[in-house]
């Protein structure tokens, strides 16, 4: 059995991060010109990193798929970024931005981990502001916030609804300032194959320019993976399309651990699907349940009415709806967690009460919102006596000012206008919970070789609250790595360039040759995407929100089966010596073939209801409800592996216990 050490320091938890700093080893600035380090993945963690590595005086190689780091996946962020500034003076710290974000998650992160989080979350928004990101003001002009699911104060920093695009090119500025000075060498159309590893400690990686076909091999004193995470192992999900699990898989493939693999994040406030062909799903930023209620009718007559085109849902009255979040959970009302939401929806839906043709959808109303702020503005403008038609276009001027973007982007995919008709939405995969296992250092259990962002399990537990990966992202690059690796890199001022004419590069590189070249010499029957849809409908069907054992079991044998058809049948058009994307799409979905066993192999092994996930045939324990998160005194991190070359081993190689010890434990209520 693997033994893990998490190297949580010692002590109380508001200290931990500080008493850490201060006894570490560092690399002065003369030496650390002499350092490499490789960073895979330019979003908002790998291009934070890469910068303030590369500014620190790091030699720094920085690879992305994309033409350019500024169209990583976290450009799609909508709704905003978390930190405890308490610029509204309600109430705010950094212990209830720690709390809020362990219950959110079910107490499944480690704590340690959260108050670091939290704690540096204020610098985030100062480093940014700084850059010269344009976040939203109030009237005075302060930074604005708003509130988020799951939690009771506003901390949430936005730039309209674009906030990760925002973020993104102020990291993506500062990495440009790298750059030109030669301390960031940019590697764009570029894809990590496989890590290097030399006496243990992680010492480069293969790479394909995807471009060229061009098999290359690159050396650093340490590799930063930051690739974000395996939403797209269900097919259709709000990653873009590009997004996948290679680099993260690749090196727990070397020997990185997995923890909490099937734990995903629902997010309830999506486009719903509107057919078999369709290759993803629309985001709408939780933001707009600030302002939007969330209801399906009371009746099913109406429902069917409104399915059959025969009703509008504006043809019901308040008193024909069901504001089902606001019945169940007063205190939090349109405001719950993401997970409490997407159950919910489900709920609804499985119950008959869906509202479009598929009977997958709930309404995200802004009438009231629109009525609410015309009202005020009314007063503020001295109109005496409004009519309708005022208070509705000053209403609409406000919400369109605050979410104008995102309804322009709803209206365009939908057809339909959701200032006069409500939106449709229903859950769809986002997030990655789960992910590479990491020490408090971020390095994973390969010596030298780190992983940051959502490629990592550590801070969201089973759900992660809105708003929340952005500021995970940028706490890890910009003021988390910088500090750790330096700990490593110390040993390393005198170990020299690092060789690529060794055996270990030799194995790498011909093991990544002959895959390539079993792909586009392969002549099988179905394209890449008939077996990534395929993995896709079992994920979503036995993996997804509702989990059983029988269905999980078999998800297993029939992604199992799908796996090994795939390596027969499986049919690449193209070369190898040239840009294909076909070829790049082959490697991922083979990947996820993989992840998708070890993912089902996870699920079963946790007989609990948690996150986004509904556990059928849970059992009560210590008096709570069927359906609700389980714990006892300590909670787990699942770890798991897969055998290279050969069959899944068992799923729970070992159980990290958790710290609970300045949480009260309590069953998570939002009533």
């Amino acid at each position: 059995m693997a033994i893990l050490d998490s190297k949580v320091p010692k002590g109380p938890l508001k200290d931990k991060w500080t008493d850490y700093k201060d006894h570490i080893d560092l690399v002065n600035p003369a030496n650390k010109r002499l350092i490499d380090v490789i960073v895979v993945g330019t979003g908002l963690a790998g291009g934070s990193a890469s910068a303030t590595l590369a500014e620190l005086g790091y030699n720094v190689k920085a690879f992305a798929y994309q033409d350019s780091p500024r169209r990583a996946h976290s450009i799609a962020a909508q709704g905003g970024i978390n930190a405890a500034k308490n610029y509204q003076g309600d109430g705010d710290s950094f212990y209830r931005l720690f709390y809020d974000t362990v219950k959110g998650g079910d107490y499944r992160s480690r704590e340690a981990n959260v108050y670091r989080l939290a704690q540096v979350s204020a610098n985030i928004i100062d480093q940014c502001v700084a850059q010269g990101v344009p976040f939203a003001r109030d009237y005075g002009g302060q930074l604005d916030n708003r509130s988020f699911g799951g939690v009771l104060v506003s901390r949430t920093f936005y730039a309209k609804g674009q906030t990760g695009q925002q973020l993104l090119l102020g990291a993506y500025s500062a990495m440009n300032r790298q750059i030109a000075r030669g301390k960031i060498e940019m590697f764009n159309r570029h894809e990590m194959l496989d890590v290097v590893i030399v006496d243990g400690k992680a010492r480069g990686i293969i790479a394909r320019n995807l471009v060229t076909g061009e098999i290359e091999r690159h050396s650093a004193h340490a590799v930063v993976i930051a690739s974000g995470g395996y939403g797209n192992v269900y097919f259709l999900s709000t990653n873009a399309m590009g997004s996948n699990a290679t680099a993260a898989w690749k090196i727990h493939k070397k020997g990185a651990y997995f923890a909490n693999p099937c734990y995903t994040q629902i997010h309830p406030t999506c486009i719903p699907r509107s057919g078999d062909y369709q290759s993803k799903l629309t985001l709408m930023s939780e933001s707009l349940r600030n302002d939007g209620r969330i209801w399906v009718p009371k009746s099913m007559d109406d429902v069917m009415a409104i399915r059959e085109g025969r009703k509008k849902p504006t043809d019901l009255s308040e008193d024909e709806r069901d504001y089902y979040l606001e019945r169940r959970y007063p205190a939090f009302g349109n405001l719950v967690p993401r997970d409490v939401a997407s159950r919910a929806a489900k709920e609804r839906c499985d119950a008959g009460y869906g509202v479009n043709a598929t009977g997958e959808a709930v309404y995200l109303d802004f009438k009231s919102a629109i009525e609410r702020y015309g009202k005020e503005q009314a007063k503020l403008k001295h109109v005496t006596n409004p009519t309708a038609k005022e208070i509705y276009d000053l209403g609409k001027a406000i919400v369109e000012a605050k979410y104008g973007n995102l309804f322009q982007m709803y209206e365009k995919i939908v057809d339909d206008n959701p200032y006069e008709t409500p939106m449709m939405i229903y859950p769809a995969t986002h997030y990655t919970m789960g992910g590479v296992w990491v020490d408090y250092n971020l390095m994973t259990t390969v010596n030298g070789l780190y992983c940051i962002g959502e490629a990592n399990f550590s801070d969201h537990g089973a759900n992660r609250l809105g708003a929340s990966a952005l500021m995970q992202g940028l706490a890890d690059g910009y003021f988390v790595l910088p500090y750790t690796i330096g700990d490593y890199l110390s040993d390393d001022i005198r170990t020299g360039k690092i060789p690529t004419d060794t055996k270990e590069f030799d194995e790498a590189e011909k093991e990544v040759t002959e895959r390539i070249n079993f792909f586009v010499n392969n002549k099988g029957e179905h394209s890449v995407d008939y077996y990534h849809k395929k993995l896709g409908k079992i994920m979503w069907e036995k993996c997804g929100m509702a989990r059983n054992e029988q269905g999980l079991k078999e998800a297993m044998a029939e992604i199992k089966a799908l796996r090994e058809d795939f390596w027969k049948n499986v049919t690449v058009p193209g070369d190898a010596n040239e840009m294909n994307p076909e070829l790049e799409k082959a490697g991922r979905v083979a990947d996820f073939l993989e992840l998708g066993e070890l993912f089902a192999k996870d699920a079963l092994n946790r007989n609990e209801s948690c996150g986004g996930h509904f556990r059928e045939e849970s059992v009560e324990l210590d008096g709570l409800q069927k359906g609700e998160a389980k714990r006892n005194d300590k909670d787990y991190a699942y770890v798991a592996a897969w055998e290279y070359k050969g069959e899944p081993a068992d799923a729970v190689l070992h159980k990290e216990e958790l710290e609970f010890n300045d949480i009260e434990l309590k069953q998570r209520s939002y009533k």
